[in-house]
């Protein structure tokens, strides 16, 4: 099983980030019963982001409630040195791995490394960095995440020069690999995100900031081909 055996046209992500940790099967499982398959798991470690987030153990917790329903973890790392963390992440069952291009001098090799892991793989890049930076990075990947934030907190609004970076990276990277967007993403913003390109929408506290979680998945879900 690969990305292209995993989207549905295109994804809305549960980002894992945000969810009540406290009632975190629970809330996968009420997700899962509404549709979602492609869950976001973000992994920082204190210095690429300044938080340290949830990390292998937690993945491990849960892989196989989502695995059990079919559904896959796509996990972001937003870490220094993402290749010292792919076995972990594999071994916990993740099955896919996206690192940043700031960090990685031989985006290539890191690559060739998730996938020597039986790993997806994505590049992701920051508002900061050109979008033909990783264009050239992403050879050889399964998808490249444009961030729409500053990554490393939840909650933040949506970039909206980031409508013109997700249309430029659509327009240059390869038909093969997804467009992925992640920070400040909600069903009023998200068809005109879809409009320009992406098909893998990250959403963090448009689903889990919200009461009914079901709900609120099913209501971005149709903002993909609906406006709000």
């Amino acid at each position: 099983m690969a990305w292209r055996d995993w989207v549905r046209t295109a994804e809305v992500e549960p980002s894992l980030y945000a969810a009540d940790f406290a009632r975190l099967g629970e809330q996968i499982t009420h997700l899962l019963n509404a549709g979602a398959r492609v869950f976001h798991f973000d992994i920082g470690d204190g210095h690429f982001i300044e938080p340290v987030t949830i990390g292998p153990v937690v993945l491990q917790s849960i892989s196989s409630l989502i695995h059990e329903a079919g559904g896959v973890i796509d996990c972001h790392l937003m870490v220094d040195d993402p290749e010292h963390h792919f076995e972990q992440v594999k071994r916990a069952g993740g099955d896919s791995v996206t690192f940043h291009v700031e960090v990685s001098e031989e985006p290539w090799k890191t690559i060739k490394a998730a996938r020597d892991l039986d790993l997806g793989v994505g590049v992701a890049f920051n508002p900061e960095t050109e979008v033909e930076q990783a264009v050239e990075a992403s050879l050889g990947a399964d998808l490249v995440l444009c961030m729409s934030i500053h990554p490393g907190y939840s909650g933040q609004e949506f970039m909206p020069e980031s409508l013109w970076r997700i249309r430029q990276l659509r327009r240059q990277l390869s038909e093969s690999l997804f467009v992925q967007v992640d920070g400040g993403l909600t069903a009023e913003n998200l068809h005109d995100v879809r409009k320009v390109g992406a098909d893998l929408i990250v959403a963090g506290s448009a689903v889990f900031g919200m009461e009914d979680l079901p709900r609120a998945y099913r209501r971005l879900v149709k903002a993909l081909d609906d406006p709000a």
